[in-house]
């Protein structure tokens, strides 16, 4: 068979990201604080952009999107929500985000990135820098919490505990306090921290000295009364009064030496040993209200939205002074991307409150009653919800913070996790299933035989609860349960 060339013409769909959507999904993902330093740029390099200085007349995005009224009996309704602009939905493969309204063309233009604030270019510096910095005690903390396996209203109070920890690692926080807050008891959050207490570095979470060092010498088995007792009075070993400590430990010179050299190998700051970041104040990006008859108000904070307009007028005059293409190409360049940024500041304060209002709806339970009653909760269910796609849910719950009255929390604190069950489909919570778990290995000691993690799934179907083996075992070691073969041979020596 012999081969030949030729010419073919082929009609396609192709998947085209233009610099105005790259532009469109960086301003969506940015924190208030991040996307106030890319204005101040955009000012500073644009001179066809203002600020919007009027008190009196608020934008027209920011007066159509400034509230909205979460009615927690409402049925989510996909079709009534407000269409969703094409530049933060992701494209499918078939379609071409390139904008195909005549306002979309008007308003992107051919534009030189070069000059125009970099929108098409790859952030080199910032990769290099997310790549090399250290990571710091809160990224490590929340990276063992996300394998814990606590369920979603434990999750909850223990991310909230672990924004509570200092640099060097200890609890800044009343509990009593954070419990009237998030409406749970005492004991429910003293549990979760007890769960957080076993996390590396050892001595994390601690509220004071004592315990930190407590913590260190019960993760290396030397708590006996002894050091319990010398633990307890650090405050004669700080004054030297070696005779005082001797008596209070009970103890003769020699073993008090080793006693305080232990002492001294142990790590006072666990957490000193992480990065650390610059401490920046955290401005909500949404405020959230109990209003009458069981109605949640969602607004944005109209401080952090930036106030922005294009100067018409001056560019007239610098249109109307341009001799040369290259400021004629210039000033027409200006515009376009003038223009689209303050399109792209709209929509993304649209989105914002778009996306919080639906987690105010899904969530009302944690609004009215608590962190116990926090639902499982996606991304894919809020999306579905407002009909737009989970990558943009997923931008715009990074960063952005939510004002309730129960606290400020980061949007992402409300999406927590559910085990599906095999029958019905009914959902049951991550803390329910650890619950079952913890019985019937208890019931093991009333002479029951045994289970295996194997058998501990079997048992679970059987209740209608679809589980995998690497997940039983998985929460059985968060709850420092040993393995089955361990536990037969405690059972036969009488532990």
């Amino acid at each position: 068979m012999a081969l030949s060339a030729r010419l073919e013409v082929r009609q396609g769909q192709g998947l085209v990201i233009t610099p105005q959507l790259q532009q469109a999904i960086k301003l969506l993902q940015l924190s208030n604080l991040e996307l106030e330093a890319y204005v101040e740029a955009e000012l500073e390099r644009n001179p066809l952009l203002q600020r919007d200085e009027r008190e009196d007349e608020p934008q027209r995005g920011e007066a159509e999107a400034a509230e909205e009224r979460i009615d927690p009996e409402a049925a989510s309704d996909a079709a009534a929500a407000a269409e969703l602009d094409a530049s933060h939905d992701e494209a499918s493969p078939g379609e071409r985000a390139t904008g195909d309204s005549p306002e979309a063309a008007d308003a992107g233009g051919a534009i030189d990135w070069s000059r125009a604030g970099r929108g098409g270019e790859l952030d080199i510096e910032g990769l290099e820098g997310a790549l090399t910095r250290e990571k710091t005690l809160a990224e490590h903390l929340h990276e063992q919490l996300a394998v814990a396996g606590l369920g979603p209203a434990e999750a909850a109070a223990a991310a909230v505990l672990i924004d509570a920890v200092d640099e060097g690692g200890y609890l800044r926080a009343d509990l009593g306090e954070v419990a009237g807050r998030l409406g749970c008891s005492l004991e429910f959050l003293e549990g979760v921290l007890t769960v957080l207490q076993g996390f590396e570095p050892v001595g994390v979470f601690a509220r004071d000295v004592a315990e930190c060092l407590a913590l260190q010498l019960k993760d290396r088995n030397r708590f006996d009364p002894a050091m319990a007792a010398l633990v307890a009075n650090l405050d004669l070993l700080a004054r030297r009064d070696l005779a005082a400590l001797r008596r209070a430990c009970g103890v003769d010179d020699e073993d008090l030496k080793e006693m305080i050299g232990e002492i001294r190998a142990l790590t006072p700051r666990p957490g000193a040993a992480f990065g650390s970041e610059p401490v920046q104040p955290v401005a909500p990006d949404v405020f959230v209200r109990e209003g009458p008859g069981g109605l949640w108000h969602v607004e944005l904070n109209s401080e952090t939205l930036p106030r922005l307009l294009v100067d018409q007028r001056y560019h007239a005059r610098v249109s109307a002074a341009a001799r040369s293409d290259q400021e004629k190409v210039f000033v027409s360049d200006c515009l376009a991307s003038a223009n689209w940024l303050v399109k792209s500041l709209d929509q993304r304060a649209r989105t914002i409150l778009k996306v919080a209002s639906e987690i105010v709806r899904q969530q009302d339970g944690f609004m009215a009653f608590g962190v116990e009653h926090l639902r499982p909760l996606n991304l894919k269910t809020v999306a579905e919800a407002i009909g737009m796609h989970e990558s943009t849910v997923s931008r715009v719950t990074s960063n952005k913070y939510m004002a309730t009255p129960r606290g400020l929390f980061e949007l992402k604190f409300f999406f927590t996790s559910a085990i599906n069950s095999t029958g019905d489909g009914e959902a049951h919570s991550a803390e329910a299933v650890r619950h079952k778990i913890k019985q019937l290995i208890e019931a093991e000691k009333s002479g029951a035989e045994v289970h295996s993690d194997d058998r501990i799934v079997d048992i679970l179907k059987e209740s209608g609860i679809d589980i995998a083996r690497r997940t039983v075992a998985k929460y059985r070691e968060a709850m420092r349960i040993p393995s089955s073969v361990e536990r037969r041979r405690m059972l036969k020596e009488g532990v």
